[in-house]
């Protein structure tokens, strides 16, 4: 006789406390072990209806092993989905895939930008020309430029405008519009400056508002505002050459070190002494000795990217 433990019942000891009660044989301790199992109640239900058929008296009773194949499988329970969760979760996606379609393809972001040393020319949607000087960035929307002709700039940039719609330059210092002209703006760090050679242009920065007119220029610098003039017909850097009108010196440093792509390291005093003058993009000792010679200063060159300004 095999002994059963209530409660933790095996496999195998589940099979021969089967087979026995199929042929009315279990013992009292068997039997009890039999009603611990957990589908003892289903195998006396069938045993109970069983009875109500008639059978042959010389039927013989099915196997277990034929039995086990009729008793119901367990089976896993289907999740039902609620549908209209469903819905708003394929809605979802079809809107967010539609946002994703229409910011890359129509909102999408053109950006222009070039090294130090290197300058550049764009030619924009509507015919209208960039010149972008060296270290400068412009980015704008080309697909809705009919409607809105409005592009960011970093750096410095020369631009022929071709008429139509208002024109806008963006920049960190301020924002300069036009409807057709040639004008150039500069705008590094806290440096702003626009010169106009053709036509009329507006400046706006912050509660400044300016109108400027063919050969005007305009200029704020550390908060201090410049106005001057020019005869000149495009900026001079264009055609490879940097000029400067009462200019901070270390602006004229800072000037020199994009275009020949190099450092400079200056400690004396004349960092904020104005210099007029200008200095050539095609070699670096005739530069050197352009901006130090009016300040009565040196230079030394260090390797090929160090410079040193002496007083």
């Amino acid at each position: 006789m095999v002994s059963c433990s209530i409660g933790n019942t095996t496999g195998m000891e589940k099979d021969y406390l089967l087979k026995k009660w199929l042929n009315n044989a279990l013992t009292e301790e068997e039997q009890r072990a039999f009603n611990e199992l957990e589908d003892a109640d289903l195998n006396n239900a069938i045993v109970d209806t069983a009875q109500y058929f008639k059978a042959s008296h010389f039927s013989v009773p099915a196997s277990f092993e034929s039995l086990q194949e009729k008793l119901p499988a367990k089976q896993t329970p289907v999740k039902k989905i609620p549908w209209k969760r469903t819905l708003v979760q394929i809605a979802s996606v079809l809107v967010l895939g539609f946002a994703v379609y229409y910011g890359f393809f129509y909102n999408q972001l053109t950006q222009i930008q070039t090294l130090a040393s290197e300058k550049t020319t764009i030619a924009l949607p509507d015919n209208s020309t960039v010149i972008l000087n060296a270290a400068s960035e412009i980015s704008y929307h080309e697909k809705n430029w009919d409607e809105e002709r409005e592009l960011q700039l970093q750096g410095e940039a020369f631009f022929k405008v071709a008429k139509g719609k208002k024109f806008d330059v963006k920049t960190s210092e301020g924002t300069v519009s036009v409807l057709g002209t040639q004008f150039n703006v500069k705008q590094r760090d806290s440096y702003f400056e626009i010169v106009c050679y053709e036509g009329v242009v507006q400046v706006t920065s912050g509660k400044i508002v300016k109108k400027l007119f063919a050969g005007d220029t305009f200029r704020i610098d550390a908060g201090l505002e410049f106005n001057g003039a020019t005869n000149d017909m495009a900026p001079q850097w264009t055609s490879n050459m940097s000029s400067f009108k009462s200019v901070r010196f270390q602006q004229v440093v800072a000037e020199l070190e994009r275009q020949y792509d190099i450092s400079i390291t200056y400690k004396g005093t004349k960092q904020t002494q104005f210099f007029t003058g200008a200095f050539v993009h095609d070699n670096l000792e005739n530069a050197l000795q352009a901006i130090t010679t009016p300040l009565g200063l040196t230079y030394k060159i260090e390797g090929s990217t160090n410079v040193i300004l002496l007083d």
